[in-house]
């Protein structure tokens, strides 16, 4: 499997949708949203956007299985499983904010091998590809190397449903902001995860997150020469719908912070 060839070539699927996004997004009608559920909001866009990435990463692999958030196919390949979401921070799509993204990982054997997430507004392309490097616009990218909490700006996203961990949550937030230089919420995981990558933010967390939403840029982190991992410092940051990005470097601070407050 030639891994950079398939990269790019979900790079290009990516923009192309990713021009369809931008292009509605000039005339888009709020009166089209649709609810999934409390604050889980979706419209045309979502959906033709998937849509079109389904059937272009189906040339590209057949057979290979997806998980979409829109659900518009749902199947398990034996050996390859794309993970899709066409777009993700749908709120800020919705309420005209330009922070909004396409976010691709793909699976061989349970192992992601590519990760592109694609930043639409700013069209910058983060990517990596198994045997490369992480990317942003074809320059090399990695994490920061801030060694201490007390000088790095974080990045995390606030619940909408499920608001059962919420005093844990806002417990936390309030001991984080006297120990980072800052926090920030942007909408999108899929960004923020890439922004981590990058070295921007130096790290991301957040809970009630679906496997769409953070295996495209959770990869670009590793490959980045971060850390990825639940708030017990575990692998399975998936499973447990809990995720913690880091430039593996402050991972003992927050790690402390999460036992502190969530019993991780």
């Amino acid at each position: 499997m030639n891994y950079e060839l398939l990269c790019t070539k979900v790079i290009a699927i990516a923009r192309l949708t990713g021009n369809f996004i931008r292009k509605e997004s000039m005339n888009f009608d709020a009166k089209s949203v649709e609810f999934k559920g409390l604050n889980d909001m979706v419209s045309y866009v979502d959906k033709t956007a998937e849509q079109q990435l389904v059937y272009n990463l189906s040339k590209l692999l057949p057979g290979a299985g997806f998980t979409t958030e829109e659900e518009t196919v749902n199947s398990k390949g034996e050996v390859f499983n794309w993970i899709i979401d066409p777009l993700d921070g749908t709120t800020n799509f919705i309420h005209g904010i330009p922070a909004y993204s396409i976010s691709i990982a793909l699976y061989e054997e349970d192992q992601p091998v590519i990760g592109v997430v694609y930043e639409i507004n700013r069209g910058e392309m983060f990517y990596s590809y198994k045997g490369g490097e992480a990317y942003l616009n074809n320059k090399v990218i990695r994490v920061s190397s801030r060694p201490s909490l007390s000088e790095c700006l974080l990045a995390t996203g606030f619940p909408y449903y499920q608001f059962d961990k919420q005093p844990q949550y806002m417990a936390l937030l309030s001991d984080m902001m006297q120990k980072c230089h800052g926090l920030r919420r942007i909408g999108s995981a899929a960004v923020d995860l890439a922004y981590v990558a990058c070295g921007r933010f130096d790290a991301f967390f957040e809970y009630n997150l679906n496997a769409y939403d953070v295996a495209g840029g959770a990869y670009l982190v590793q490959q980045a020469g971060g850390r990825v991992m639940n708030f017990g410092g575990g692998d399975e940051f998936i499973e447990k719908r809990e995720i913690l990005a880091t430039n593996g470097l402050i991972d003992a601070e927050l790690l402390e912070a999460m036992s502190n407050h969530f019993n991780a």
